[in-house]
């Protein structure tokens, strides 16, 4: 596939952002899911956006992908507002959410396809962009079967290659290969690094395998609680963790995410964030599987 020239040392920028879910009308509970979120995504890395369940991450991910409105603080996705830009925004991006988003009772083609009208992809070049999204991520053959057939981790492949069709300077993927089993995991992440190599483009994702993260992100931020606690290489991560707990020699990426994203849990609060955010990751799981 071919991509739009990148240009530029920042595909994405946050500084001070912030938003808050209010609850009920009036004098209603409110809560402050993301607290003033600094962050730079450079140009052609793969960056992670790590933390619990109900640090924020996937908030932060939609006001990027203005999914959310930016309420206070700033947003660049390539310089481009997404508060005053979402169309141009929207034209840079290739999004996988949690929730599946494929239709079972299309084929693959025909679920790529859609996605094509839907980003907008010129009636000329629709037919060759969804062949090469498709060829991209390994489905050609399984084109013209019903997506209703195809087995989790070629699922996950086939709203990867829906990402891909409009030829995104940005891929954000929120969870990507949540229940998938080993080797459908390493599928998906060949495919977009495979096409991260050939095109440029950047990626952000979160995930909570750690071996993903260890082994694919370029630089990593740890969020929890809605700021972002740490943020850099993996091995620099390492050394801030060596450096404030001697206990550790050798920590392992898993180590560090205790560390600088681990809670002390409220009395009655469940580990791993909200019900909700439990609740759609299991029913997300739980259909790919």
């Amino acid at each position: 596939m071919t991509f739009p020239e990148n240009g530029g040392d920042e595909a994405v920028v946050c500084q001070g952002l912030e938003y808050t879910f209010h609850h009920g009308r009036g004098k209603g509970t409110s809560t402050k899911a993301v607290d003033g979120v600094d962050l730079t995504v450079r140009t052609g890395e793969v960056f992670g956006l790590l933390g619990p369940n109900g640090a924020g991450k996937t908030t932060t991910i939609r006001a990027i992908t203005t999914l959310l409105p930016v309420r206070a603080g700033m947003v660049r996705v390539f310089g481009h507002d997404p508060a005053r830009q979402r169309m141009e925004v929207r034209r840079l991006l290739g999004y996988v959410p949690q929730q599946l988003s494929a239709d079972a009772g299309l084929t693959g083609r025909e679920n790529v396809a859609l996605f094509a009208r839907v980003f907008d992809v010129s009636h000329g070049e629709r037919r060759e962009r969804v062949a090469q999204a498709l060829a991209a991520v390994d489905l050609a053959e399984a084109a013209d079967r019903m997506a209703g057939t195809y087995s989790g981790g070629m699922v996950r492949r086939l709203e990867l290659a829906q990402a891909l069709v409009s030829a995104p300077r940005l891929l954000v993927m929120d969870e990507p290969t949540i229940g998938l089993d080993p080797i459908a995991r390493t599928g998906v992440w060949e495919c977009v690094e495979a096409v991260r190599q050939a095109t440029g483009m950047t990626v952000l994702v979160t995930t909570h395998y750690m071996d993903e993260a260890d082994r694919y992100c370029d630089r990593i931020a740890l969020m929890d609680r809605g700021r972002i606690r740490a943020l850099g290489t993996t091995e620099e991560l390492k050394t801030m963790v060596r450096e404030q707990d001697p206990q550790h020699t050798d920590p392992s990426l898993d180590d560090v995410f205790r560390h600088f994203a681990g809670r002390d849990l409220a009395p009655g609060e469940a580990p791993g964030g909200e019900f909700s955010d439990v609740r759609r990751t299991r029913r997300t799981a739980s259909r790919v599987g």
